[in-house]
């Protein structure tokens, strides 16, 4: 998992790894709460992670705000399984 360097950003991109091994890519101010959230603790989650549980995160970048991490999200939905896997390194 890529680490979120320096101090704490106030937005994050993260990618969880689904149970079934699909990918899942949002955005959030706080990955680790919306990591439980997709596994059912204190919200739903994604209508996509409900069916896939567990998830586990994998991937964390850091945003300066919210439009550039609704930005890079969107890169990273662009991407293939490949790219992805290879922003994720290695052993996901």
């Amino acid at each position: 998992m890529a680490a979120v360097s320096g101090v704490a950003a106030a937005w994050c991109v993260y990618m969880l790894r689904c149970a079934d091994g699909s990918l899942y890519t949002g955005i959030t101010t706080d990955p680790a709460r919306r990591v439980a959230e997709h596994n059912g603790a204190g919200g739903s989650g994604a209508r996509y992670t409900r069916s896939r549980r567990p998830v586990r995160l994998v991937y964390v970048e850091a945003a300066a705000n919210r439009a550039e991490a609704a930005r890079r999200e969107a890169a990273i939905k662009q991407l293939d399984r490949a790219g992805k896997l290879a922003l994720c390194g290695p052993g996901v």
